[in-house]
């Protein structure tokens, strides 16, 4: 790998196998397959690949195989100019694989997810020399030992950290958490953590003198973030209004689009307005990775849209 980095990626791809059926299947039952598709996600791959449409050098450094399942996420990655020669080739290794039944009539989805082989981050890579030449180091909670040592090194050197994490998870998490400088998570996980039962609430609650931003996101209710360029303050940014198509991969694309303006040097309200704009995009159309929309689509959205959703400081 040559040249410098501005987001690296260590954590969580995903195969996703969707099966189409006209009707969620009875036990013992036989129903007609529409049709099948077959996309590559992940907290991080997502990440990733948003940050590459909006012009930013990415590239992962996670744990794959020589499975086919493996192939797939790094044609994938591969056909997004996101770089792979830093991965990490184990024969055990797998990408997480899910099989998810679109019931059609009922617009519902089921989730068989299997996380066999799946590592993540290696605990001992990347190497520390590609880690310093990152702008960004992106996280999430697969493979914590070789997240932990990539968020303390990143630390040291001074480059910022920015997280995606759903769940709490067993030692060294806690670790791990305490690294992230720039903590970008759903409400729903930051009740789990700090108990909080709003928005404004849960930013306050994980605010600490080590993070440069905490930012708390929750769905069509916008989100709400703390920084250090206003100490003391909580901010709501309200969700742009987009009429709702498929909200698969959204919460990674904004956490993509997040670390690829922090590679900017905007500042946090530019960053969180851009990542919601950007959101709502992809909610508008299908796919997760497929609806991320390009830099200048995002662009021009935001310049239509100069006058909506506009952040306001919560008392």
């Amino acid at each position: 790998m040559s040249g410098p980095i501005d987001v690296l990626g260590l954590g969580a791809v995903a195969v996703d196998d969707l099966v189409y059926l006209e009707e969620y299947p009875r036990a013992d039952s036989k129903v007609r397959v529409v049709r099948r598709e077959r996309h590559a996600g992940g907290l991080t791959g997502t990440a990733l690949v948003a940050a590459a449409r909006l012009g930013r050098r990415c590239a992962y450094a996670g744990v794959l195989g020589d499975d086919e399942l493996s192939r797939f996420i790094l044609d994938s990655l591969a056909a997004e100019r996101v770089d792979t020669t830093a991965v990490v080739r184990r024969p055990d290794a797998r990408p997480f694989h899910s099989t998810i039944l679109v019931d059609l009539n009922g617009l519902t989805r089921t989730i068989l997810s299997d996380a066999s082989g799946v590592i993540g981050a290696d605990p001992a890579g990347p190497p520390e020399t590609l880690l310093r030449s990152a702008k960004v180091l992106f996280v999430d909670h697969v493979g914590l030992e070789g997240m932990v040592r990539a968020a303390r090194l990143a630390r040291d050197a001074g480059l910022p950290v920015v997280a995606d994490f759903d769940r709490r998870l067993e030692a060294p998490f806690d670790e791990l958490l305490a690294l992230v400088d720039h903590l970008v998570v759903p409400l729903e996980f930051a009740r789990q953590i700090a108990g909080a039962s709003d928005g404004p609430s849960a930013v306050r609650a994980l605010w600490n003198e080590g993070r440069s931003a905490v930012v708390v996101t929750d769905g069509t209710a916008g989100s709400w973030y703390a920084s250090r360029e206003r100490p003391g303050g909580v901010i709501h940014q309200p969700a742009f209004r987009v009429e709702t198509v498929d909200t698969n991969g959204c919460g990674d694309v904004f956490h993509g689009c997040y670390a690829a303006l922090l590679c900017e040097g905007l500042p946090v309200a530019r960053r969180v307005r851009f990542a919601s704009a950007v959101a709502a995009m992809k909610a508008t159309r299908r796919g997760g990775q497929q609806g991320i929309p390009s830099r200048e689509e995002a662009d021009r959205f935001l310049a239509e849209r100069s006058a909506e959703a506009l952040p306001r400081e919560v008392a």
